[in-house]
Parts: structure tokens; sequence; C-alpha cells
């Protein structure tokens, strides 16, 4: 939706940047995903070309490694693939039908990134397997098991996503915010941002209640500006798919436009809170990365939706 703007969206006031090795990467990680087998050379293959994964790492992570723009990249390309097979390929129509490909590839987050044999989940194991091993190469054992642990979630929350596509059930909203952390990928995506960005802090500052509502936010954001960019291609071609602005409107009995300017409402809100959290906790060197990371993810998912052909 290229005109969100004239809806009421605020703009992140944040300065944009933009990797310069987006093009290379691209490259590479459609390779990589072809190689692997997560899409062939067809509708799967243009589908995640269209969705310009690198293009979104590279907006998150302007000025790191190559090499750990490139673990992100192949990630969130892992995460679309995922989503393409629950949300188009009727992988996630119902929970009995997820759940076998959530078992295995459980199981191969079990094995935290080792070389034990070939994965039971075909090609979407595989590839996952591939990201955690590498990962686990960068020799930073509290962020690889941070990064499986919301994995795990990542994949719990489908089979909830599924339960509700089985029954057709619109969750209640509080239900659906707490969830939509989980079921956008978004916390995984800010582990491997934190690795590229390096200066990781400690666990006592992770936890501080402070830090822990900016990051919690920070996912809310991104996935309520995913919902607002996707609500205008889903509304037309898949009107019971899971979205901020379908809940808003299904609860509250409100017309989609309503809803849509309630949902846009709860994402300024969400916005000015967070502006304030990052004032309050910018004076601590120790998490200059952290927030710099969490700034770049608001503006990158906002500019990059702006031009997304996923939501076209």
């Amino acid at each position: 939706m290229r005109g969100i703007a004239g809806w009421g969206l605020h703009e992140p006031p944040f300065t944009g940047g933009r990797h310069a090795a987006v093009d290379q990467v691209a490259g590479e990680s459609l390779d990589w995903a072809r190689h692997l087998g997560l899409v062939d050379d067809g509708r799967r293959w243009r589908r995640l070309r269209a969705a310009h994964a690198a293009e979104l790492a590279g907006r998150a992570c302007p000025r790191v490694p190559v090499d750990r723009l490139r673990l992100l990249t192949d990630l969130i390309s892992w995460l679309f693939v995922m989503d393409d097979c629950c949300d188009e390929d009727g992988l996630g129509a119902a929970p009995v039908r997820l759940a076998p490909t959530v078992s295995a590839l459980l199981d191969v987050l079990d094995r935290h990134g080792a070389s034990t044999g070939a994965p039971a989940a075909g090609p979407l194991g595989v590839a996952l397997a591939d990201i955690c091993r590498r990962v686990r190469e960068h020799g930073r054992p509290p962020l690889l098991l941070r990064l499986v642990s919301q994995l795990r979630e990542y994949l719990l929350a489908l089979l909830w996503e599924a339960a509700n596509r089985e029954r057709r059930r619109v969750p209640e909203l509080t239900e659906y915010l707490q969830m939509r952390r989980h079921t956008g990928g978004v916390r995984p995506s800010l582990t491997l941002t934190d690795l590229a960005y390096g200066g990781l802090p400690g666990p006592g500052r992770r936890v501080d209640p402070a830090v822990a509502a900016l990051d919690d936010l920070t996912a809310d954001l991104v996935c309520w500006c995913n919902d607002l960019f996707s609500h205008h291609k889903e509304r037309h071609t898949a009107p019971d798919a899971p979205n901020l602005v379908t809940v808003i409107a299904a609860r509250t009995g409100q017309d989609p436009d309503a809803a849509f300017r309630a949902a846009a409402g709860r994402y300024n809100d969400g916005l000015e809170r967070w502006l304030v959290l990052d004032a309050a906790l910018a004076g601590d060197p120790a998490l200059a990365p952290f927030l710099a990371a969490r700034r770049a993810w608001i503006r990158a998912t906002y500019d990059w939706s702006l031009r997304a052909d996923r939501y076209a």
C-alpha cells in the first residue's frame, strides 16, 4: 500500500541506510536457498526473489561485515519460505498438517548447530541446520541459545496460528498482540542483527525491565508495520489471514477503513512510547549497539515495506 502515509501512519524519525553489498548478498542468498532445496526454479523461487530479503537485511544492517549480513539475509529468507509454505502453500491450514514439520524442525534446533546427521524436515530442516551451524561457529553460546529459543517460540506460535485458521477463529486483541511477537519471526532476526552489530549487552542489562520493554515494543512495531502494509493485499487475496487490522475489525465491529486507522494509531502510539524508552536508555554506552540495531529495524521495516513487491 504505497499511499499508507495518507492513512496517518507516522514515519520513524531515524535516518535510514542501505548496505553497499545488498545486491551481492541477494544473489548469494538466492543461490543458497536454491542449492539447499528451499526453492526451485519456479514459482517459489520467483516469490522469494520478489520478497527482497537482502534489501530488508541491508537496511537493518547498513554497516556490518558482509558475512554477517549474509547470515541475517539467509535467516530472513528461511522465515519468508516457512511463512509462505504455511500461508500460501497450505502447510499451515491445520495443526495436524503442520505438526510433523514443526516436530522435525524442533529436532534440528535441539542440536544447536551440531552436525549429527541429515535433518528429517527436508530442505527447511537442512537450511535451518546450516544457519544454526554458522551461528555456532561464531563462538557465542548465549546468543546461539537465545536464537534457538526464539525460533522454537516462532514454530510453536505457527501451530497456534494454524489452529485459529482451521477453526476460523479470530483471537482476542490482547492474545493476538502477544502471539504476533512470535509469529513474526522478529526476535530471531534481532538476535542475528545483534551478532552483526557486535557489542552485545550483558545478561544483567538484557533482563532490565526497561530494556526488555523496549525490545518487546520493537518486535511489536515491526510486526504492526508489516500488518498495516500487508493488509491491502490480504484483504483481497486472503481475507481470513491473521492481521492486526482484521482482528480489530472483528473484535470492535469497525469497518475495515476505521479498523486500519485504529491499527495505525496503535502503531503511532507505540512509536512514541518507544522513543521515550530509547531516550531513557541512550545514555548507557553498553547499550549503544543494541539500541542502534532496533532503531535500524524499525526504520528498515518501514522503508522496505514501502517498496516491497510482497505487499503489492
